[in-house]
């Protein structure tokens, strides 16, 4: 299984997107700063995941999310959770 996940930093209100074939290692791995580019915007908090069983698959939608479009859509499907959280949201 290949798994593309959105982690929110609770600290900074960013989004990160990644695909892992390992979901709860790679959490782990995000929340003890072992990834350069989320380190210093701990804590994160997972928000959204879907499983593949093909890693292009995976990887075709990370870039999909990755668009405007993406983000459009992607927003919309989590419009609670992001009505609920009051930090400025940005997607990086």
């Amino acid at each position: 299984m290949h798994f593309l996940y959105i982690l929110h930093s609770l600290k900074d209100g960013n989004f990160y997107t990644g695909i892992t074939e390992n979901l709860e290692r790679r959490l782990k791995e995000h929340e003890s700063g072992k990834n350069f580019s989320t380190a210093p915007r701990r804590p994160l908090k997972l928000i959204y995941y879907e499983a593949y069983l093909l890693k292009e698959d995976a990887e075709a939608r990370e870039r999909y999310l990755k668009t405007s479009m993406g983000r459009r859509v992607i927003r919309k499907q989590l419009s609670n959770y992001l009505k609920s959280y009051s930090h400025p949201l940005t997607w990086g």
